[in-house]
């Protein structure tokens, strides 16, 4: 026979069949079905025995139901439940309320909120609660406005959600209206200033009263910590008449994270208990001060070790460059988790050797975001750079989250090989994913269109970025420079002074590159010789190595080696590389043989300052100094680096080196560049043939020089780069000189804007004339 309640229940069902409840359908949370039966199951058997008690007692039993099943993930259950109910109380209303939001359905919490009959003091503080959840502030406050009354929970619950969301100043105001506080009240209050960094301000809060739980001395304790205040620290720790393990392991980590790493084994060793938690930071600290040995010694006497435990310690060798005890590490480890794969990934990348760092990748039981930045990061980093690029795809298909991370290293390979195309795809779905606005991303995005020869779509993201950081304005001005735009760069410089930003290191390397790229001698100078007292910035190799171009592009040879001879440190090969380079553009042999013989003894196997050497005996008709420079070449194993230029087409990459014969449309190439080589000689072109290493006939030189591979790039692109679109091309080496003559005559007759990156700077290339003015 069923019982009463069963029937009553039946009864209710179908009255309330068009019940204002019925539309709502949670989502099912199948997760908890297996926990529900044993915590579900008294409650099912209460409901289903004969109704013996009172009224309210009766409603008591559904209002139990409804919060064991919404306590369970069963939000279905919870509302048949409800609805079922022969009346209903604000205990009711706000069981279901409160479920809906603990299960993540705040939508449907806030229509029942908004339809309830009647509400009491917990339904308001319970919806409220669940509008901070929600990020929903302003709607929170609304709310806590319209209430007839609050209690101290009330008010708690604004001062905390103010206080979680960094929302400090309005936090404090909250706090000073509450008419009675409480510990939580006080707590709140004091962990907002200490997360957001505002220690005075914590400080004081915390001397303004007495009492305070050990929960806050510890919150004030970790808050000098990770202001890196550990003489503070220290003293506040050796006022706290009662300390717990949480103490201990706040002051052991902070005097390891401060370097002071015997202090903290004092401490360590003094600690009167330990847990787990007190043996890793101590493990942690030895790691972060690079005592891999000791952190070892240390984490073989642990008693217990946790996931953190093993994790430092595969950090330690992997930081180390110990990739072999890494491994070791890894393959006893009894538990691994994302966090470990994602460290040795990383760990094999940084030292190269990205095949293991992918073997690993793909054993990978899960990988998260990390896991692929980490493993694009390591093709990007060791030159790869389309397999960092294929990767990045499949993480798209497979449906990989992607983050900050991916999104950048993803972009420094679009820069480094040029794919211009797929960059600005890249930026399409920053956009959309709402990534853009970041400093982050926004100076991966800079960079990318500088290198990929686009300065107009990198101006047009500078001004447009919120929040431009050092990084921001240096990237810039830098890619102004490369370009050959060293005005703009120098106005730009002046305009991120007035901004307010101070210039460092990379700032002045910029612009004296900008200086030195345009010929601005006397603006080199000052700036070189002032940077020092205006800006804080002392000198260093880069800074030398820009100044000794700026003078030797301008033929002021003697100066340049005077300014190295003055340098307060020894030139290195860069610099010595620089000088040569320009004693071979203004003929200085002299200059030139004493900057070989420097180069040549510091970098024996630098193959492309024999070539520039043996460049200016060419050009001086000394074939026997090419040719001994050649036997010393040979003799001492130094290849020479080959030429090679590349462009991008619809996404893909075509290589070209000199006189290629391995492309697929090679013939159609070399007929074009025929017919292309007439119509450049009609317009004046003549051939400059004393770029050739080789004492052969002038005719010869000139088909030695026609078919370079940055001509050859060059030629290409006339051909499949629609009209209208620029041509952009990549060349390893410094173009020559023939090539960058031949290049603008290309321009002119052809009317295309041509873009030409070199090793060295960017070139464009139009109606005949180039950014650089010639002077590279």
């Amino acid at each position: 026979m069923r019982c009463a309640g069963t029937k009553r229940l039946e009864e209710l069902c179908a009255q309330n069949q068009h019940s204002s409840f019925n539309g709502l359908k949670p989502r099912f949370n199948a997760k908890k079905e297996a926990t529900f039966h044993s915590s579900a199951k008294t409650t099912q058997t209460q409901l289903q025995k004969p109704q013996s008690k009172s009224g309210d007692e009766d409603i008591k039993q559904w209002n139990v139901a409804i919060s064991s099943y919404m306590r369970n993930g069963r939000c279905n259950e919870a509302l048949r439940v409800f609805e079922r109910m022969p009346r209903w109380s604000s205990v009711s209303y706000n069981a279901m309320i409160s479920g809906y939001l603990r299960n993540g359905e705040f939508e449907t919490a806030r229509k029942m909120f908004d339809e309830m009959p009647d509400r009491d003091l917990v339904s308001w503080n319970v919806m409220i609660k669940g509008y901070v959840r929600n990020r929903s502030l302003g709607k929170a406050r609304e709310l806590f406005e319209r209430m007839s009354e609050r209690d101290v929970c009330s008010w708690n619950t604004m001062l905390s959600g103010y206080a979680q969301n960094g929302c400090v100043d309005e936090a404090r105001r909250v706090f000073d209206r509450m008419p009675e506080r409480n510990e939580v009240s006080w707590n709140a209050l004091l962990s907002a200033y200490v997360q957001n960094g505002r220690m005075e301000e914590a400080c004081a809060l915390f001397e303004s009263r007495e009492n305070w739980a050990l929960v806050s001395w510890n919150c004030l304790l970790g808050g000098f910590v990770k202001k890196k205040k550990i003489v503070e620290a220290r003293k506040f720790f050796d006022g706290m008449s009662v300390r717990d393990v949480v103490s201990w392991n706040t002051i052991i980590t902070g005097y390891a994270q401060s370097g002071k790493i015997d202090e903290a084994r004092k401490l360590f060793d003094k600690s009167p208990v330990k847990d787990v938690f007190t043996w890793t930071a101590m493990v942690s600290g030895y790691v972060q001060n690079k005592m891999v040995e000791e952190a070892r010694e240390l984490f073989d006497k642990m008693p217990e070790r946790n996931e953190v435990s093993w994790n430092a310690m595969l950090a330690g060798y992997v930081q180390g460059e110990m990739m072999g005890m890494a491994k070791e590490l890894f393959d006893v480890m009894p538990f691994r988790n994302v966090s470990t794969w994602n460290t040795m990934i990383t760990g094999y990348a940084q030292c190269g050797d990205v095949s293991e760092a992918k073997s690993l990748f793909d054993k990978m039981p899960k990988r998260d975001p990390v896991s692929w930045a980490a493993m694009i990061a390591g093709y990007s980093q060791s030159g790869h750079g389309h397999e960092a690029l294929r990767l990045f795809v499949q993480m798209e298909r497979e449906g990989g989250r992607l983050n900050r991370s991916s999104f950048s290293s993803a972009l420094s390979t679009c820069a480094d090989v040029v794919a211009l195309e797929l960059g600005k795809q890249l930026h399409g779905r920053l956009v959309k994913g709402g990534y853009e606005s970041g400093c982050f991303v926004g100076n991966a995005l800079l960079l990318m269109y500088c290198k990929c020869g686009s300065i107009g779509d990198a101006s047009d993201l500078f001004e447009e970025m919120t929040g431009r950081d050092i990084v921001s304005w240096n990237t810039m001005i830098s890619g102004y420079s490369r370009h050959g735009f060293g005005e703009e760069a120098l106005r730009l410089f002046e305009s991120m002074k007035r901004e307010g930003l101070k210039p460092d290191d990379a700032t002045m390397v910029a612009v004296l590159s900008a200086c030195s790229h345009t010929g601005l001698v006397d603006k080199g100078r000052e700036h070189f010789y002032t940077m020092t007292q205006d800006y804080g910035v002392t000198p260093n190799s880069q800074h030398y190595a820009c100044m000794v171009d700026l003078l030797g592009r301008a033929g002021l040879l003697k100066e340049a080696h005077s300014l190295m001879k003055a340098m307060p440190f020894e030139p290195d090969g860069a610099i010595w590389g620089t000088l040569l380079g320009a004693s071979r553009v203004h003929g200085n042999t002299e200059l030139a043989e004493i900057a070989a013989d420097k180069i040549f003894a510091m970098e024996p196997e630098n193959s492309g300052m024999y070539v520039l050497l043996s460049n200016l005996y060419a050009s001086l008709g000394r074939w026997g100094d090419v040719s001994k420079l050649r036997v010393r070449m040979r003799d001492k194993g130094v290849k020479k680096v080959t030429g090679y230029s590349w462009i991008e087409i619809q996404n893909k990459t075509h290589t070209f080196s000199v006189g290629d014969e391995f492309h697929a449309e090679k013939d159609e190439i070399y007929a074009f560049m025929e017919d292309l080589d007439l119509r450049m000689k009609k317009a004046g072109y003549v051939s400059k043939t004393s770029v050739v290493l080789h004492d052969v006939e002038e005719e010869e030189k000139e088909r030695m020089v026609r078919y370079h591979s940055e001509r050859l790039a060059v030629a290409y692109g006339i051909m499949r780069v629609p009209q209208g679109k620029p041509i952009r091309v990549i060349k390893n080496l410094r173009v020559c000189e023939d090539c960058h003559s031949a290049i603008k005559c290309m321009a002119k007759i052809t009317g295309r804007v041509i873009i030409l990156r070199d090793n060295n700077r960017f070139h464009h290339f139009k109606d005949g004339s180039c950014s650089c003015g010639d002077y590279w």
